[in-house]
């Protein structure tokens, strides 16, 4: 008669255990290079890029009013320039980024 799951792993965590091997390469074991953070950092603006597009297109089709409206209601708030800037070189840098690393990966 076979074994079962349980028994199975028993005898693996035992053997592992025995020969003190590491578990698997874990993050920690890792050298943090420039290649492994501009990877990472790729996917992350990924991610917000598609966060942000969906999000935004979700919100176009559900508000009453038409865009200018909340263009009209943003600029009523008077924002100092260095909001604003702020604003837009959060909005800019994800998509510069993604692209130009995207493009960096294909050459």
């Amino acid at each position: 008669m076979g074994t079962t799951a349980k028994e199975e792993m028993a005898r693996f965590w035992e053997k592992n255990t025995r020969s003190n091997r590491p578990l698997s390469p874990h993050v920690t074991i890792y050298k943090w290079s420039l290649p492994m953070a501009m990877s990472i950092t790729h996917r992350g603006t990924g991610v917000a890029l598609s966060l942000g597009v969906s999000l935004f297109s979700l919100a176009a089709l559900l508000l009453p009013e038409q865009f200018p409206h909340y263009l009209a209601a943003v600029q009523s708030l008077s924002l100092g320039p260095a909001l604003i800037y702020s604003a837009k070189f959060a909005l800019a840098f994800p998509l510069s980024y993604h692209t130009w690393n995207g493009i960096r990966h294909l050459v």
